[in-house]
């Protein structure tokens, strides 16, 4: 079967992966993972100003770490 893509990326065979995740393979929680980081880097993001008061853009990695115990809570708990 052909993988589909988005925006050139390939998609998660969502189903399959989400179910093994729930179940608790640990590879599938860490693919499921791996397919957002992107997203969460993105709005982890944030603009820091060094005390030479150029911004500096940086991921928050608290924020990211929050935001995946959010995304697993989240696998794991599905009904």
């Amino acid at each position: 079967m052909k993988q589909s893509k988005y925006k050139g990326k390939e998609l998660l065979p969502l189903f399959s992966v989400i179910d093994a995740a729930r179940d608790g393979a640990a590879q599938a929680v860490d693919s499921v993972l791996r397919y957002y980081e992107g997203y969460i880097n993105k709005l982890c993001t944030r603009t820091l100003y060094h005390p030479d008061c150029q911004p500096r853009m940086r991921v928050d990695e608290y924020m990211k770490h929050r935001l995946k115990i959010k995304l697993i809570y989240s696998i794991v708990s599905m009904n």
